[in-house]
């Protein structure tokens, strides 16, 4: 073998090697690429429950998101209603302050409350109370307060309803727009000393009016209406001494709760003096029932005695009857004047029933 047959063998054994070769990779490609189908498609199948479920997520993160989204818009609607409640109302609370800076609308509103309160307690109108009754007080001064309750026995208490209220308003404002505020509260605490400084005023001025004097019969004191809780209890933390001062006066200050309190004693009162009457009244018509029992009794009393009278009349008839008039009468029949006879007549034995109760015989005899 020369030389080129043997490089021809060996290029027909390499070609057989290499088509051997290139088929044997061709295979192990081929089943490589179908175990990766195989490993993909398990996969798929693994991962197919987990992609439903991110989906069915997703939804749900979309549907909180558009809820979150609607809250926030409702809350957004409440807070601007929230604010424009609170600015009205804060333009109500300055208007109504503003208002009351006024004495004659000031006086109006304590007028309300008091009739309100006194209304509240069961009182009527001109029976149990009357309202701005004129009078005249010991320096011969013509007063007028707001209102006179009426006491059992024709006594009477007197009510003013004319308290200071602007300077409690002025302590009652918040922080004023670009106010400090330790500013805004030694401004809070000074308008509360004046308010307490004009109570104390306005007590000062209600005693020296006198009230008692001026509707005699009444208890040397005038109650001064403070027409809320708040306002009384301001000038009290501001001046402690501010009760014992009034009442060293002689003037209440009265609260609408300790107004009514006080209020409920007198119709109470009213009702415990009204009992009583009832109770007099009782009283003399049981005695009076008495008298007239004993009274009757006397009637009674005469009238037995003559029913007995009667009785016995008529037994002293019956008997001259027997022995007197028919005997003879009989006589006529015996003669045969007649044939008809004549009846006979019985005495009454029963006699009236003679008196036994003691109130009956005493008033009698």
């Amino acid at each position: 073998m020369d030389m080129w047959t043997a490089v021809l063998a060996a290029g027909v054994v390499g070609l057989l090697l290499g088509g051997v070769l290139g088929a044997t990779g061709a295979r192990w490609v081929a089943r490589s690429r179908s175990a990766g189908l195989d490993d993909d498609n398990h996969l798929a199948l693994a991962l197919a429950p987990l992609s439903s479920t991110l989906a069915r997520v997703e939804r749900q993160v979309g549907a909180l998101e558009r809820d979150r989204i609607d809250q926030f818009a409702r809350l957004d609607e409440q807070l601007t209603a929230v604010q424009s409640s609170g600015e009205a109302l804060r333009a109500q609370t300055a208007a109504l302050a503003g208002a009351l800076r006024s004495p004659n609308a000031r006086g109006a509103w304590g007028e309300v409350q008091l009739r309100r309160v006194v209304e509240h307690a069961g009182m009527l109108n001109r029976v149990d109370f009357s309202t701005q009754v004129t009078g005249t007080n010991a320096d011969g001064r013509q007063v007028r307060p707001d209102a006179v309750v009426q006491l059992p026995g024709g006594k009477h208490v007197v009510v003013d309803a004319k308290a200071p209220l602007a300077a409690f308003l002025d302590a009652s404002q918040g922080i004023l727009d670009g106010e400090d505020a330790a500013f805004a509260a030694e401004r809070q605490a000074g308008a509360r000393r004046q308010h307490a400084a004009a109570l104390r005023q306005h007590v000062d001025a209600l005693a020296a009016k006198q009230y008692w004097t001026a509707f005699d019969p009444a208890p040397e004191l005038v109650v001064c209406f403070v027409p809320g809780e708040s306002f009384l209890a301001a000038a009290c933390e501001a001046d402690p001494s501010l009760i014992e001062h009034a009442m060293a006066r002689k003037v209440v200050l009265a609260t609408p709760t300790t107004l009514l309190t006080m209020l409920r004693t007198v119709a109470l009162t009213w009702q415990q003096d009204a009992l009583a009457g009832n109770a007099r009244e009782l009283f003399d018509v049981g005695r009076e029932l008495y008298r007239r029992l004993g009274g009757l009794g006397g009637h009674v009393e005469r009238l037995g005695r003559a029913l007995h009278r009667a009785v016995e009349d008529y037994n002293a008839m019956v008997g001259s009857l027997e022995r007197r008039v028919l005997v003879t009468a009989r006589r006529m029949h015996d003669l045969e004047v007649t044939d008809d006879l004549l009846p006979g007549l019985a005495p009454i034995e029963s006699a009236p029933r003679p008196l036994t109760a003691a109130e009956l015989i005493d008033r009698a005899s």
